[in-house]
């Protein structure tokens, strides 16, 4: 049956009574082509159309214009709609015209790092472009890493090993900085909040690092939407960005379908539980071959659901799986590899599956409350209907206020802006660690600030002041035996908490409570 009658036949289905809210048909939309910029190479058009490809989306050309113009640039478009072209193929003309190019590609986990290092590779090889690309990370053994050093032209990693594992050892890695050309940086909308302003100040520290070694490289970004793309880019590399932001893919037609379970305690207005809806509404998805994907706020709910979903479905047991964080590499790689192939009928995620890994194409999305972001929502919904298939979204609320709130009033899913991502690149505890990581891998010069913070000879006094630093020769030297980069995680803020004595009664002091270090006054 297609999507329409599904629905109908869910709506009817007497064990659904009542629970189906509402329904909001999304259209497709048609592809938008444009020609091939005359900038580009022929040779490699010639071998983008050997790949089956005779002609570029609109946003597609336009950003990989702006790229061979030497422009920065942040692609703002849906998932699946070839956002790798547009800084591959710049990548690839830059290494055309110089042999020595080099190029570093950030993703925000180990995992998408892995998945994109395969695509990357799959098309410079589908191109001919000879290109030796490698990933560099936690998992990549000791016997690869001086290879990867020596003759990587492509190094794809993550902020966490940028910031741990490369600029620390700088010397190490001098052909790379020597001859870097350009940094692109996907997944742009995961950067906010305290992991954004890490970032940042991690990429202050990159970009001091190329200017010592002569290199300057230009930065190309991709994001799934949000509310302030340009801006965040600009706030993330302090540099101006050109924004590609209205897509020429294709896509089908999609339905959004908002559930709510039935009150099981009016008087507390307690509803049944939404794992148990879910895994019935699955089997029913299920029984009608519809690949589906179930996200999970939670490990143990992800667990709880593949539970209950295999239980209602033993026939398809060895089709359904779950994906969370705490599973080995070869572990969640198989499952990506399953899913891509078309080996299972369900996956069970965390918000792990929501970036850009491939999965493949699935015809159904199910949402088990509110991730927290109108952009999650709607990247949740987008791993369903890749290649313009028509899809399914569904939005199963629990008894939370927000759930029942959304539930009810579709609109503000899907008639408001997404979110804008905030950071604060200038954030005094974050700065100054990162401030001092800079110090060990170069000294400061006397006047020299970090990226455009103004204040930046402020924190290197105190810094002397406090033995960290010392000044010789009109620098600013790391003087600590410690290893300062091994004290930072880029992903929360500072570890200590602040105990509240109350003083107030003479001779009796009284633990009250406890702040972390960002709320004690």
């Amino acid at each position: 049956m297609n999507t329409e009658q599904l629905i109908d036949y869910i709506q009817n289905d007497s064990q659904f009574d009542g629970r189906i809210q509402s329904v909001r048909h999304v259209p497709g939309r048609e592809a938008q082509f444009a020609d091939f910029p005359p900038s580009l190479d022929p040779e490699l058009v010639q071998g983008v159309q050997r790949l089956g490809i005779s002609s570029l989306y609109s946003h597609q050309s336009r950003a990989i214009e702006a790229a061979l113009d030497g422009e920065n640039t942040v692609v703002v478009t849906p998932t699946a709609s070839g956002k790798s072209l547009t800084y591959i193929l710049p990548v690839l003309q830059k290494k055309r015209r110089n042999p020595l190019s080099r190029s570093l590609f950030l993703f925000p986990t180990k995992a998408l790092s892995q998945d994109q290092m395969n695509s990357v590779q799959s098309l410079s090889d589908g191109l001919s472009a000879g290109m030796k690309i490698f990933t560099f990370d936690g998992d990549t053994p000791a016997t690869v890493r001086t290879r990867v050093r020596e003759a990587g032209d492509i190094v794809v990693t993550n902020p966490d090993m940028l910031h741990s594992g490369i600029m620390p050892h700088h010397t190490s890695w001098i052909k790379l900085f020597e001859n870097l050309d350009f940094i692109v940086i996907d997944e742009l909308h995961t950067y906010r909040g305290v992991f954004g302003s890490h970032l940042a100040n991690v990429l202050r520290r990159l970009f001091r690092i190329c200017a010592f070694y002569g290199s300057n490289p230009q930065v190309l970004c991709a994001s799934a939407t949000i509310g302030n793309p340009g801006e965040l880019a600009e706030k993330l590399t302090g540099r101006p960005f050109t924004l590609v932001n209205e897509s020429g893919s294709p896509s089908g037609d999609k339905y959004f379908v908002f559930y709510n379970p039935p009150l099981v305690q009016k008087e507390l207005g307690v509803r049944a539980s939404s794992l148990k809806e879910a895994a019935k509404l699955g089997a029913s998805l299920l029984a009608n071959g519809v690949r589906t994907i179930f996200f999970c706020r939670s490990r143990v709910r992800v667990e709880l659901l593949s539970t209950y979903l295999k239980d209602r479905c033993p026939q398809y047991r060895d089709r359904i799986k779950s994906y969370r964080g705490g599973y080995l590499p070869n572990e969640r790689r198989q499952i990506e590899k399953d899913l891509r192939e078309g080996n299972l009928l369900a996956v069970v995620s965390t918000n792990a599956l929501e970036l850009g890994i491939d999965i493949g194409s699935l015809e159904a999305s199910v949402s088990l409350g509110y991730p927290g972001s109108i952009a999650s929502v709607l990247q949740q919904s987008g791993r369903a209907g890749r290649k313009q298939q028509t899809a399914l979204s569904f939005f199963i609320a629990t008894s939370d206020g927000t759930d029942q709130y959304l539930v009810q009033h579709p609109e503000y899913i899907l008639d408001r802006n997404p979110e804008t991502a905030q950071i604060n690149q200038d954030n005094l505890v974050i700065l100054a660690d990162h401030i001092k990581c800079a110090a060990f891998e170069l000294p400061f010069k006397v006047n020299e600030s970090f990226g455009d913070f103004p204040a930046t000879k402020e924190i290197l006094d105190h810094l002397v002041d406090s033995k960290v630093l010392h000044i010789n020769r009109d620098k600013y030297h790391w003087e600590s035996d410690t290893y300062p980069a091994s004290d930072v995680s880029l992903r929360s803020g500072p570890k200590e908490n602040f105990v509240i004595i109350d003083v107030t009664d003479t001779g009796q002091e009284k633990v009250i409570g406890e702040v972390d270090h960002f709320s004690a006054p």
